[in-house]
């Protein structure tokens, strides 16, 4: 039982990291976005402000790379998860695709009278 306790309180930090460096990647992607408009809207030079264009631009990689490290801390937690015997616990509420899985083709069916949809 205190495992599955601790399981939890780790997930919910975990979802508070991704969360985190979701929002940042966010918030700097706009504060990128809108930097050559207010230079064209301020009737600015295209040279003016170049390194700001180039170090947000080097943040935003930065950032991807940090939610790809998350990413992965994520899926070494699921695998410690099964490891000690908490596979069958759910710590998650996000949709999130399973690997490995392969897409759906052909007509769908009911499972209940197994008949065939349109």
């Amino acid at each position: 039982m205190k495992r599955k306790i601790l399981a939890h309180q780790v997930a919910d930090q975990l979802f508070l990291a991704e969360a985190a460096i979701d929002n940042a990647l966010s918030a700097v992607a706009t504060l990128t976005a809108m930097l050559p408009n207010i230079r064209i809207e301020a009737r600015l030079s295209a040279v003016v402000g170049q390194g700001v264009i180039d170090r947000s631009s080097q943040t935003i990689a930065a950032l991807a790379e940090a939610r790809r490290g998350i990413v992965e801390t994520h899926r070494e937690l699921s695998d410690v998860q099964h490891q000690i015997g908490l596979g069958a616990v759910s710590l998650g509420g996000v949709d999130k695709p399973e690997e490995n899985r392969p897409p759906l083709e052909g007509r769908l069916r009911t499972v209940a009278d197994g008949r065939q949809a349109a």
